[in-house]
């Protein structure tokens, strides 16, 4: 909340400098107007400090700090560490936390562990498509039944003649997966080995293998008010609009919480951490790995 600071202004008034100037020197009145200038300039520097030291909440569990998963809290793919783990166990001893990740929850549990339910306030899969509030199961959205099986499969179709038309270094397999609310989707087929993996990553930062197909998709399904959103390594994500990392929001408790932050690694536009990110509601924060989400969060709730 705004504090307003009221400094009281010395009230030099004409008659008391005309009285001055005829009683006394023009040194004498001299002085006295710095003495005043010099009380008042005194004055509005306590007023600011004092501003400057409530203009950051101290952590509390009234704040509630948001993690994305791939990049932020784990490598990407990869399983979080034990020295991850114990920071946010930490770490959640002062404030809330919660995890909010574009896989579903089965692939999320492998990463950030079998017990995370119990180690988060929240935990949402799929955007938030599949919710939870501690270990409690508070809402679940299905893609299918928003766009319907004529579409879907009409987007699927399209989709596999798509991949059969262009060539990669490299192809894998299970090049379309279906998730609860969304479609990922994945040139060279999530099946890969992890070098593979980092070579499609560097082939199509310089081919624009993702991006184009992205920009291809949205011209042929643009009735459906799609969003198609790169995340990770090797693949994409469409879903309807407005279930990007936003729809998570909905199921936060706002009375509970004078803070919501978050942290992801995919901040910028086009990105899926893009949308909460900038949301005029959240407190967004870029990280470029796992190392530097623990040296923000140290600065910012622990120190």
């Amino acid at each position: 909340a705004r504090q307003n600071f009221c400094v009281g202004r010395p009230a030099i008034s004409f008659r008391f400098l005309q009285h001055s100037l005829q009683g006394q020197s023009y040194l004498a009145a001299i002085r006295r107007l710095s003495t005043f200038a010099a009380a008042f300039t005194a004055s509005h520097r306590r007023a600011a400090s004092a501003l400057a030291a409530t203009s950051k909440m101290p952590a509390t569990k009234r704040t509630l700090a948001l993690f994305d998963v791939d990049g932020t809290l784990t490598p990407a793919r990869l399983k979080i560490t034990p020295e991850m783990k114990a920071f946010l166990q930490e770490l959640r001893k002062t404030i809330s936390i919660g995890v909010v990740g574009g896989s579903d929850f089965v692939k999320q549990q492998e990463q950030i562990g079998e017990e995370s339910l119990s180690n988060f306030d929240y935990s949402f899969a799929e955007n938030g498509l599949v919710a939870y509030k501690d270990d409690e199961l508070i809402a679940k959205a299905s893609f299918a039944q928003k766009i319907g099986e004529e579409e879907l499969q009409k987007l699927i179709n399209w989709v596999l003649a798509y991949l059969s038309k262009i060539t990669l270094p490299i192809k894998r397999g299970t090049f379309i997966e279906f998730r609860t609310g969304m479609l990922n989707i994945s040139p060279i087929g999530r099946n890969c080995a992890r070098d593979e993996r980092n070579a499609f990553e560097e082939y199509d930062l310089k081919n624009n293998i993702r991006k184009d197909m992205v920009s291809a998709m949205q011209k042929e399904f643009a009735h459906l008010n799609l969003t198609f959103s790169i995340g990770g390594q090797i693949s994409f994500d469409v879903f309807p609009s407005g279930w990007d990392k936003t729809y998570c929001l909905q199921f936060v408790d706002r009375s509970l919480y004078d803070e919501v932050h978050f942290f992801g690694d995919k901040t910028f536009e086009g990105g899926n951490d893009f949308e909460i990110f900038t949301h005029p509601e959240v407190k967004g924060h870029s990280v470029k790995s796992p190392d530097d989400t623990k040296q923000q969060c140290t600065e910012l709730f622990l120190s």
